[in-house]
C-alpha cells in the first residue's frame, strides 16, 4: 500500500502521517513539505519538497511515483502574517483572495491531472481533501471569511465534478471532501476563543476520524461531503 499526504509536515497532515503508519504498517508514505524539510525520517517515510500550486512541480512529483493507493491533500490556506478572514467585503483584498484560491482550489486539480493515472493502476484508489464546514454555500448562516468560503467552496466543486467523471474513467475509485472539525493547529490559533467546549479536537484525533472515514468509504459514496463523525455536509 503506497500512501501520498500532500502537506504532510501541517498540522492535521503530520498527525495523518503518524497515524497511517499506525494503522497500515506495511505502508510505504511519500509525504510532502513546502519548504523546509522536516527533521523526523521514517524508514517507511519518503519526504518530497512540493508546491503544489506549481504544475511542474506536481508533474515531476507523479512522474517519480510508481504507484498510489491513497492520495490525501491536507494544505490550506485561512490567514498570512499580513492577512487574516474578511470580516466584511471591505476588508477585501485581491491579492489575498487569489492566494487563497492557488492554496486552497488549485492543487486539487493539479493532484487530479497528474495522478488520476497512477490512481487507475490501484485495485482501491482513493483521494480525499481536506475542506471546512464553512465552504458550505447551504450552511452559511454567519457572512464572512470570503476569500476562504469561496476557495473551499471551489475545491468542494472540483472533487464533485471529478467524481462524475471517475464515474465513467474509474469506477472503483472514492473521492471525498472532508471536514475535520476545528483542530488545535496553527491555523486554527487565532479563533479559537470562541470554540464551543468539546469541539476543539487534538489533531491525532482528527487524523484517527478521517482514517477511518477513507478506510471505510466505497465507490458509491464518491462525491461525499463528509465531516470527521461521518456525517454528511450540504453543499
Amino acid at each position: 500500500m503506497h500512501i501520498v499526504i500532500i502537506g504532510g509536515n501541517g498540522g492535521i497532515g503530520f498527525a495523518m502521517l503518524q497515524h497511517t503508519l499506525e494503522r497500515f504498517p506495511e505502508a510505504q508514505i511519500t509525504a510532502t513539505f513546502r519548504r523546509r524539510r522536516p527533521q523526523w525520517p521514517h524508514p517507511r517515510v519518503n519526504w518530497q519538497s512540493l508546491d503544489a500550486s506549481n504544475e511542474d512541480e506536481v508533474r515531476r512529483l507523479s512522474d517519480t511515483t510508481d504507484s498510489v493507493d491513497w492520495l490525501i491533500n491536507c494544505i490550506g490556506l485561512l490567514h498570512s502574517a499580513q492577512q487574516g478572514p474578511e470580516k466584511n467585503i471591505n476588508a477585501l483584498n485581491a491579492e489575498f483572495f487569489q492566494h487563497n484560491m492557488m492554496v486552497n482550489t488549485l492543487p486539487m486539480l493539479l493532484l487530479a491531472k497528474y495522478f488520476t493515472p497512477l490512481l487507475k493502476r490501484s485495485t482501491a484508489p482513493k483521494f480525499a481533501a481536506l475542506s471546512a464546514r464553512v465552504g458550505s454555500i447551504s450552511d452559511n448562516r454567519l457572512g464572512g471569511w470570503y476569500s476562504y468560503r469561496a476557495s473551499k467552496a471551489a475545491l468542494n466543486m472540483v472533487v464533485k465534478t471529478l467524481s462524475i467523471e471517475w464515474q465513467r474513467t474509474l469506477k472503483h475509485g472514492t473521492l471525498l471532501v472532508l471536514h475535520p472539525g476545528t483542530t488545535d493547529t496553527a491555523l486554527s490559533a487565532p479563533f479559537q476563543a470562541n470554540v464551543p467546549p468539546g469541539k476543539l479536537f487534538t489533531p491525532a484525533y482528527v487524523a484517527q476520524q478521517l482514517t477511518d472515514i477513507i478506510t471505510n468509504a466505497t465507490p458509491e459514496q464518491s462525491g461525499s461531503f463528509l465531516a470527521y463523525d461521518g456525517q454528511t455536509i450540504p453543499w
